[in-house]
């Protein structure tokens, strides 16, 4: 009778992969430990990435902490590749090319870090309500280098002064306001960011706060307009006009984010601080912020409402 090829490694301390392993679609039945709202975040970039492909299981497999950053790698399974998705300025390598996990974690903060020393205008390549606000932003940086003459730094005025405006934009369809407040003209930065800070940071514990992002918001503001007609425009002027808007957007989001979050420390069924914050395209009609608990399976992302025999 024939050997049990399968028992006498078992026995040996060597067991074999199965013959017919699960599908990948099905492996998430089997994974106690499940986070469905970043691995739809995780899942939503993979095929943002990778063009036509179909994701078919995530799964987090390691966190480890490098000079103080928390990197957190996922095994990402599509219908045509495998991939190590790393965050911190996320990105993908696929396993056929990198099939060391610690490598590629080396190789990612590597790269990073170059990236980082290069420049240090905000990074996104995350879907978010601001990109229109970040192409604009790098447009104008892309015109800075390349500048040589005084009517080039203007120009990069007049772009930085298109991206305050778009800036503006991207907060009004965002922030409601009340039928009776008088809407300011469309291109009126100083009147909407004084009428968006107040409602963004209302409040007299927010009154240090209010006053500071009204009065960067001005002083930028002007500093582009300036930079725009000054006809002995300089490198000077251009970087640090570009500097305030850069600081000026960050802000922006950051305060947006945490309004529309109704400023959540903690999760409201367990009390755990381990609220996280996800952007997902597909609520509202352009997307929209929600928050999940890390902790248990509370969340703010708006339910889809059930028809009649659902």
């Amino acid at each position: 009778m024939a050997k049990d090829s399968t028992r006498d490694n078992e026995s040996n301390g060597c067991t074999l992969p199965p013959s017919h392993p699960l599908p990948p679609a099905n492996l998430e039945r089997y994974s106690p430990d499940r986070d469905p709202h970043s691995e739809r975040d995780v899942a939503d970039y993979v095929e943002s990435e990778a063009g036509d492909e179909v994701v078919q299981n995530v799964e987090k497999v390691k966190q480890e902490i490098v000079l103080g950053e928390v990197y957190q790698i996922w095994d990402v399974v599509t219908d045509k590749d495998r991939y190590w998705v790393i965050d911190k300025a996320t990105n993908l390598y696929s396993q056929r090319h990198f099939p060391s996990l610690d490598y590629t974690l080396s190789f990612h903060i590597g790269l990073m870090m170059r990236i980082q020393s290069r420049s240090d205008r905000l990074n996104t390549r995350e879907p978010s309500p601001f990109d229109e606000v970040f192409r604009r932003l790098e447009q104008a940086q892309n015109r800075h280098d390349g500048a040589v003459e005084a009517e080039d730094y203007q120009a990069v005025g007049m772009q930085l002064r298109e991206c305050l405006i778009s800036l503006i934009g991207a907060l009004r369809r965002r922030v409601p306001l009340e039928a009776s407040i008088e809407r300011p003209q469309d291109a009126n930065f100083l009147a909407w960011s004084a009428l968006l800070m107040d409602r963004l940071c209302h409040g007299g514990h927010n009154k240090e706060l209010r006053r500071h992002l009204k009065n960067i918001s001005k002083e930028t503001w002007q500093l582009v307009n300036w930079l725009t007609h000054d006809r002995g425009a300089n490198k000077t002027g251009s970087m640090i006009a570009l500097h305030d808007c850069d600081t000026i957007i960050g802000h922006c989001v950051h305060i947006l984010q945490r309004e529309r979050t109704d400023n959540t420390d903690e999760c409201p069924r367990c009390r755990s601080r381990n609220i996280r914050t996800h952007f997902d395209m597909s609520i509202g009609p352009d997307g929209d912020y929600y928050v999940s608990c890390g902790s248990c399976d509370y969340d703010t992302r708006p339910r889809k409402k059930r028809g009649r025999g659902q």
